[in-house]
């Protein structure tokens, strides 16, 4: 036996069949609520649906409608971002960002939008939704899946912490065959191909395997967990006791006893329909159908024997119907009937906040779901996958993205992250923006804290960086502009507006081909180079030192260039009050 010994396992299959035991009364619930909800409430109770025409519920599963609603509405993903204990720093802040990129990486890698539908539906209608880290050897990453909440048994220690798990589930020989070859030949010699098997996960800390719960305890496939923690999770619904209750499981009877009553009025007016017929004595002939003539001199005594259905059963409908949505906490107003102000929302937000708190509650079970797995994910990256450099692509804001790291070094043992729902959540976008624009203008809260608390996902340090560039690409743009401005003034006072022009035509011809405005306007800008031949010796100050020159003074030779006047070029003057005034120009002369 690979992994465990024959003794072992013996002790295993044990501990199954006592936790088995423990949750029979549980299971039994989730059987009875899966068949309402498939519409087979004869099979949970059948002394109410006799056999016939008249087996099944005619009238909307409430359950269902429920179920699906609210698991729409808890279903989408919150905001993944991590963060640094020395997020004051560049490199604490670009390290930061990668890791919020990976672990985004391993959200759309593992496809958790999508099952988080199913996931949610589980959670109201089971009361827990079991989830694991499991290694994807094909692209050497985590991978986070939910699991099935049916055949689920957790060991929990005394700190509600899982230690590990077993899942039962059925398939047949053939499948088991084609999945795990090396035991076909074992699996041939104990039925037909089409026969169910039950099949049993197991997790722990210590090993991960699937083995059949029979006598022989044969092992198909066996893991060493080589990270040393359950890649369990549970994630359960809040009640007064440590058993899974679903959201619906005490409203079944009455979502049966309405499809009952709705069989019996159908059944009322159809027999009302085919009632006979009394006719008086001196009736002959009884003709049917469309302008059927009854030759009779009594034409006030035929009728139909009448069925009687007293007003009190129409009455236990409407009752009925209350009960559903009362003890399923769906108010009316999920399906448009709102009975409140429109203007002011009052009504409105009293008729929907059952259904909000439920979401809610949601949220921050599967948040704290969510902070564990991707914990756990990036162990798995790091301790299995430590050494292997790979690539993630993704999609942030909008923009594709693709980040090559190598989690020994990208992620270094930080396992944190920060999940977020948002402080709005639960809040329509409206009120959502209106409440955070007032709170981050009173200066209660920062910019950040906006960003990571807005009801989308969103990364906060992506999108900080962001905003920076456009305030500064706005800012050079405006400087460019005022540049532009000034053309006409330099202009009138005699200088050539021709290389700024120039530098304003080349700005113009970069942007329309696509290049960045930070790009184009470095290349303009940019100062010419110095040009060997033209160097001077410079003095202390930085002048170019005075000398007698061939064809002139230095003072016109410096002129003639451009340079900095020497000090016979300073004018000096007094004052009206005695004090000196200093003042330097520089002068240009060009032949004519």
């Amino acid at each position: 036996m690979q992994g465990k010994n024959l003794l072992e396992m013996r002790e295993l299959q044990g501990l199954l069949i006592r936790t088995k035991s423990t949750f029979a009364a549980r299971d039994q619930r989730m059987q009875d609520v899966l068949a309402v909800r498939q519409g087979r409430m004869r099979d949970v109770f059948p002394d109410l649906f006799p056999e016939g025409p008249f087996d099944k519920g005619i009238v909307a599963n409430m359950v269902d409608v429920a179920a699906r609603d609210l698991s729409e509405v808890l279903a989408p993903l919150p905001a993944f971002n991590c963060s640094s204990a020395k997020s004051t720093t560049d490199t604490a802040r670009t390290f930061a960002e990668k890791r919020t990129r990976i672990v985004n990486g391993y959200i759309d890698h593992s496809g958790v939008q999508v099952q988080m539908y199913t996931a949610a539906d589980r959670y109201f209608t089971y009361g827990f939704v079991p989830s694991i880290v499991e290694l994807d050897s094909e692209t050497n990453m985590p991978r986070i899946t939910f699991l099935d909440s049916i055949g689920a048994y957790p060991v929990f220690d005394r700190w509600g912490e899982i230690q590990a798990g077993f899942f039962q589930f059925w398939r047949s020989r053939d499948e088991l065959k084609a999945q795990y070859p090396h035991a076909a030949g074992t699996l041939d010699n104990r039925g037909q191909g089409n026969d169910l098997v039950e099949v049993v996960r197991y997790h722990d800390r210590t090993i991960d395997m699937i083995f059949l719960p029979n006598s022989d305890c044969m092992i198909l496939e066996s893991t060493p967990n080589a990270t040393g923690e359950c890649l369990l999770e549970w994630t359960q619904r809040p009640g007064v006791d440590n058993d899974s209750h679903g959201q619906f499981d005490d409203v079944l009877a009455v979502q049966v006893a309405k499809a009952r009553f709705a069989l019996l009025s159908l059944e009322a007016a159809q027999k009302s329909v085919q009632a006979p017929i009394v006719l008086p004595p001196d009736a002959q002939e009884l003709s049917f159908g469309p302008d059927a003539i009854i030759r009779t001199s009594q034409g006030n005594q035929v009728r139909r024997v009448p069925i009687e259905v007293p007003n009190a059963a129409f009455s236990q409908q409407g009752i009925l119907d209350q009960e559903l949505r009362q003890g399923s906490r769906y108010p009316d107003a999920r399906n448009g009937n709102v009975d409140g102000s429109t203007v002011t929302g009052k009504g409105v937000q009293a008729l929907m906040s059952g259904f909000d708190t439920q979401v809610r509650t949601g949220q921050a079970m599967f948040a704290r779901t969510f902070e564990r797995l991707v914990r756990k994910a990036l162990m798995v990256d790091e301790v299995i996958f430590g050494e292997i450099t790979k690539t993630i692509r993704g999609n942030a804001d909008g923009a594709p993205y693709e980040v090559a790291y190598k989690a020994s070094r990208d992620i270094k043992g930080d396992y944190t992250v920060d999940v977020q729902y948002g402080l709005m959540a639960g809040l329509d976008p409206n009120r959502a923006l209106v409440f955070g624009l007032q709170a981050r203008g009173d200066k209660l809260i920062s910019r950040d804290f906006l960003r990571r608390q807005m009801p989308f996902a969103l990364n906060a340090a992506e999108e900080e960086s962001q905003v920076d560039v456009e305030e500064l690409r706005d800012a050079l743009k405006n400087a460019v502009a005022m540049y532009a401005q000034s053309i006409p003034a330099l202009a009138a006072q005699g200088q050539d507006p021709g290389d700024a022009l120039a530098k304003l035509s080349s700005i113009i011809i970069g942007r329309q081909k696509g290049e960045p405005i930070e790009k184009i306007v470095s290349e303009a800008f940019a100062p010419p180079e110095p040009d060997p031949a033209s160097a001077e010796v410079e003095g202390e100050e930085g002048y170019p030192l005075a000398g007698p020159t061939v064809g002139g003074s230095p003072q016109d030779e410096l002129l003639s260039e451009g340079g900095r006047p020497d000090v016979q070029t300073l004018l000096a003057s007094m004052g009206s009050g005695g004090s000196p005034q200093i003042s330097a120009g520089i002068k240009r002369q060009t032949e004519i």
